[in-house]
């Protein structure tokens, strides 16, 4: 006799139901609010002002190429972490996710102490070349790679593990070279994986704000991004401060949406 899976819908315990309302309104609340207060006829203008339109490019061109890099050394060090067995692998995993639960204002400060001017990779890099990371707009991407990164790692090392080894396998007898089984089985099969991570990377760099103004500070135009103008157009102008966080919550709850049989769907 085969045993059939239960359904996904189930009437849930009665006692959970009251606990589950005030999860949902914890959430839901905060988001009403903000909506309850933005000035709906005033948000174009609010939004090509010259403040934001600078914070959303400067965003923009910061959060893509931060999630480009994060994939270019994110999916490596998955693949290592997922696939190879090596002495401290647990320290490697434990450092390379540090930064999801590092207060980010923490991470700011470590990245100053090490890629500043007088840093301990950051001064030999200016002395040789001239280049200062922090208070630049490649400090603003070096912030978003450092705290957007593991969640790119967690995501593909976890679809690297969940692969079925037998395709590459199968590509290894009939000759294929390693980086092939990598370019043409391996990357094709994580493709839904890789691209959520991206795109988990991309939109957790776009929110990036400890990190950014500890290490890249807060210069208009410069290193100004769209949270660290809600910042401060909090104390200035509130109106232009909402406008920007609606922009930010309908961005961020666009992934989550888009990712979310990826994320919680086993």
């Amino acid at each position: 006799m085969s045993l059939r899976a239960r359904p996904l819908s189930q009437s849930p315990p009665r006692v959970l139901l009251p606990f589950a309302l005030a999860g949902v309104a914890l959430f839901l609340l905060p988001l009403i609010g903000l909506i309850a207060r933005t000035p709906w006829t005033r948000l174009p203008s609010l939004l090509t002002a010259p403040v934001a339109v600078e914070a959303l490019r400067l965003s923009l061109v910061t959060s893509v190429t931060a999630a480009a890099i994060a994939g270019a050394i994110g999916v490596p060090l998955a693949w290592i972490l997922a696939r190879a067995d090596f002495p401290g692998r647990a320290l490697v995993r434990g450092l390379a996710t540090l930064p999801m639960v590092l207060p980010p204002v923490v991470g700011g400060a470590a990245l100053l102490y090490a890629f500043g001017r007088r840093g301990l990779v950051g001064e030999p890099i200016y002395e040789a070349t001239g280049l200062i990371l922090p208070f630049s707009i490649w400090g603003v991407v070096l912030a978003n790679v450092f705290i957007a990164t593991p969640f790119l790692v967690v995501t593909v090392e976890g679809a690297l593990r969940n692969l079925d080894p037998r395709f590459e396998a199968a590509a290894a007898v009939l000759g294929a070279g390693r980086w092939r089984v990598f370019r043409r089985v391996t990357l094709p099969m994580i493709g839904p994986s890789l691209g959520a991570g991206l795109l988990l990377a991309w939109a957790r760099a776009l929110g990036e704000f400890g990190a950014t103004i500890t290490f890249a500070g807060n210069l208009q135009g410069r290193t100004q991004t769209m949270p660290l103008a809600v910042y401060v157009a909090l104390q200035q102008d509130r109106e232009t401060a909402i406008a920007l966080s609606l922009v930010l919550v309908a961005v961020s709850l666009a992934v989550l949406v888009a990712l979310r049989d990826r994320l919680w769907r086993s």
